[in-house]
């Protein structure tokens, strides 16, 4: 079956709040479209102190935006605002086209990527708590259009005659929520409360975080270039040149102006960071805007109640800057380029080192016998020696363990 590339149109307007980011988020909201498979056949502008009140761009403009509908036979028209469900229905009768706006685009993406049932619920929850308040005046554009970028994931379940149908269904994916939420939580004690040292990626989306998570791995999650690829946290072990075995959970991509049911809806996927131990924060050293990246990323984290989680920050893709002309401004950070193997082992390094900060010192003697016990220490702490004293028959061991762990009671004993 043939993919049927919808034609959209992008419409922005540059206020006196929101001029520095204008340009950034307008780049964003093409790539965004280029994600959902839409192909955007014209940007129009506005420059005005603030929106219009009704339909975001003055009466100018919308005759404007509907000649150029015609010309390129538009099918879609995407406004990089938040549209009350007003002014969408107002723009939507003017033009005689599907009209959706940032929010839904980015929802719309995130129902194309999500994979687990967790997230395809979530995803679905976001969409119907956005468009209950919204149906008045899609009903027409719905039947008429049919699919496309928009109505993915609940697509449109005659709508518009049947908000109860929507309200029962929100409560409904509550509910189960609630239940797949219960069985990640006991998971995650059982990670929690066992030696595991967990690490967490986060970032900008299309910093690189999955392909650090498969350098460091060799998981072979999908790393694409594309916004958004990651959507399901996915946990992957990773053992360090020592032994030890550590976890790595890849998460969403956060994005400016993530829109806030989004933050609601995906909270899941991040209150897996909460009980990291480490977070690598992997910013893409090369990206235009990439102080109003880690920004984005810094505020949000402070949102989830994340900040007292320690950070390291990981500044990828080396190889497209000159890193001499490179000034970092998080710390402590390292420089990398997760395409090389000397990205590798300079993480390796960095992330070691910032553990032994993390992780207590213990240093005890393990009898000869108990090979066990040694392979043991060996995968679930962070050894740096281990000498066999043939006098007294025993390994002498030393290096660095969780605060729970038992092996800083081994050394008391």
């Amino acid at each position: 079956m043939e993919k049927n590339i919808e034609k959209v149109i992008l419409v922005g307007v540059e206020t006196e709040e929101n001029y520095t980011r204008f340009e950034g988020s307008m780049k964003e909201l093409k790539n965004l479209t280029k994600t959902a498979e839409g192909e955007v056949v014209f940007s129009l502008i506005q420059k005005r102190p603030k929106i219009d009140q009704k339909t975001v761009i003055g009466k100018g403009k919308i005759e404007e935006l509907l000649q150029l509908v015609d010309a390129y036979e538009a099918d879609l028209v995407i406004f990089n605002h938040e549209l009350t469900p007003r002014q969408n229905q107002l723009i939507v009768e003017a033009l005689g086209v599907k009209v959706i706006d940032r929010v839904q685009l980015i929802l719309d993406i995130f129902a194309m990527r999500a994979r687990s049932k967790e997230g395809k619920l979530q995803v679905e929850l976001a969409q119907l708590n956005y468009l209950l308040p919204r149906l008045i005046g899609q009903g027409k554009q719905l039947s008429r259009l049919g699919g496309g970028i928009g109505t993915r994931g609940p697509g449109e379940t005659k709508l518009e005659s049947d908000r109860r149908h929507i309200r029962n269904k929100i409560t409904a994916i509550k509910r189960e929520l609630k239940e797949v939420t219960a069985h990640r939580e006991r998971s995650r004690q059982k990670r929690q409360s066992s030696d595991l040292f967990q690490i967490g990626l986060i970032g900008y989306t299309n910093a690189g975080k999955s392909t650090i998570l498969n350098l460091l791995t060799t998981a072979g999650t999908y790393s694409e270039d594309q916004l958004f690829a990651t959507l399901d946290p996915l946990t992957k072990k990773w053992q360090l040149p020592q032994g030890m075995i550590v976890t790595i959970t890849d998460t969403v991509g956060f994005i400016q102006d993530l829109p806030t049911q989004l933050i609601e809806a995906f909270q899941s996927t991040l209150e897996e960071s909460r009980s990291m131990d480490l977070l690598l924060h992997v910013v893409d050293a090369s990206a235009e805007d990439r102080l109003q990246h880690e920004q984005t990323v810094v505020e949000l984290l402070n949102d989830l109640d994340l900040e007292q989680i320690p950070v390291l920050t990981v500044y990828n893709k080396s190889d497209q800057i000159d890193p001499n002309d490179f000034t970092p401004t998080l710390f402590p950070n390292v420089l990398i380029s997760a395409k090389s193997t000397r990205g590798k082992e300079d993480l390796t390094r960095v992330v070691r080192e910032k553990m032994m900060e993390l992780l207590l010192p213990y240093e005890f003697d393990i009898r000869s016998d108990q090979g066990q016990q040694l392979s043991e220490v060996t995968r679930h702490t962070l050894l740096l020696s281990e000498n066999f004293d043939e006098e007294k028959n025993v390994y002498h061991v030393k290096g660095f363990a969780k605060k729970a762990s038992k092996w800083l009671r081994a050394e008391e004993e």
